[in-house]
C-alpha cells in the first residue's frame, strides 16, 4: 500500500471519538480511516493521568505498527494527558488532539450576544481528569476576563453513553441534575467526545444556550496537517472506514451504528 493510501487512525477511549470521525469522514471522504476504541478500558476520564498516558502510548504504538499515516486523538482526556509526549515520541507523524471549544464560545458571547464586559456565562462539561489537567487550566486562563467560564465535571456520564443507550432515563435524569442550576447559561462547551451524542437532551434542558464541541475543528486541523505532510489520499474513490474495539466485535458494530445514526 502506498503511503498516501495508508489509513488515518482515529483513537478514543471508547465510542465518543466516533463524533469526531463523523466530521473527518465528511471533510475527507476519500481517506481510509481506522477507528480504534479502547472500550475494554473505558472510561479514561475516571482514571489517573498516569494510567491514561500508559494506555494511550500502548494503543498508539499498535496503531502505528499496523501502518497508520496520521493520528487523531479524539479523546479530550487522552489529549490532555498524553498528546504533548506523543509529539515528542513521533516528531514526523501528523498528530492532532482535541480540546474543549472554549474559544468559539467566548467569541459567540462577545460578538453575537454583545457581551463584551465578560458577563457571558459558559459551562464546560468534561470528565474529572480533563478538568484536573494543567492544560485545561491554561486554556481557561487564556480567556480570563472575557467570559465567566464554569468547569462542570461529569463523572460517569461517558460511561453511561458508552453502553449505547443514549436515550436512557438514567442519562436524562443525570443531565437534569447537572444542568438545571445553569438555566441562565449562554453556551455549553462539550469537553468530552462522548457528549455530542446526547446533545439533543442538553438542548432540551438548556434551550437558550448554544452548544459547542471541538469535533469539526479537530477534523479540519487533521486534514490540514495531513496535506501539509504530503500524505493526503488523492484517490477519487470513497475511502474505507474500519471499526475496531479492544473489547469485542459487538462493540465495534456499535461504533458503526453510532457513525451511521442521525443526530
Amino acid at each position: 500500500m502506498k503511503d498516501n493510501e495508508r489509513p488515518i487512525a482515529v483513537f478514543d477511549s471508547g465510542i465518543g471519538g466516533v463524533s469526531v470521525l463523523r466530521e473527518l469522514a465528511a471533510l475527507a471522504p476519500n481517506e481510509n480511516i481506522l477507528y480504534y476504541g479502547d472500550s475494554e478500558n473505558a472510561p479514561y476520564g475516571e482514571k489517573s493521568p498516569e494510567l491514561v498516558r500508559e494506555l494511550t502510548f500502548s494503543n498508539v504504538e499498535n496503531l502505528l505498527r499496523i501502518g497508520a499515516k496520521a493520528l487523531v486523538v479524539a479523546c479530550n482526556t487522552a489529549t490532555s494527558a498524553a498528546v504533548r509526549d506523543l509529539r515528542g515520541m513521533y516528531p514526523t507523524l501528523p498528530i492532532v488532539g482535541i480540546e474543549p471549544a472554549i474559544k468559539p464560545a467566548v467569541i459567540y458571547g462577545e460578538q453575537t450576544l454583545s457581551k463584551t464586559d465578560g458577563s457571558s456565562k459558559i459551562i464546560v462539561m468534561a470528565t474529572p481528569v480533563t478538568i484536573s489537567q494543567a492544560k485545561f487550566a491554561r486554556l481557561i486562563g487564556e480567556y480570563e476576563g472575557r467570559a465567566e467560564i464554569i468547569p462542570l465535571p461529569c463523572p460517569r456520564l461517558a460511561e453511561m453513553i458508552e453502553t449505547g443507550d443514549i436515550n436512557s432515563t438514567e442519562i436524562k435524569e443525570y443531565l437534569k441534575n447537572c444542568l438545571v442550576p445553569f438555566l441562565d447559561a449562554d453556551s455549553v462547551v462539550l469537553g468530552c467526545t462522548h457528549y455530542p451524542f446526547i446533545r439533543r437532551h442538553i438542548e432540551e434542558i438548556l434551550p437558550g444556550a448554544k452548544i459547542f464541541d471541538g469535533g469539526f475543528g479537530t477534523a479540519k486541523e487533521a486534514v490540514r496537517r495531513i496535506k501539509e505532510a504530503g500524505l493526503e489520499n488523492r484517490s477519487t474513490q470513497k475511502g474505507n472506514i474500519e471499526f475496531v474495539s479492544s473489547k469485542d466485535k459487538k462493540m465495534s458494530e456499535l461504533y458503526r451504528r453510532f457513525f451511521e445514526m442521525e443526530l
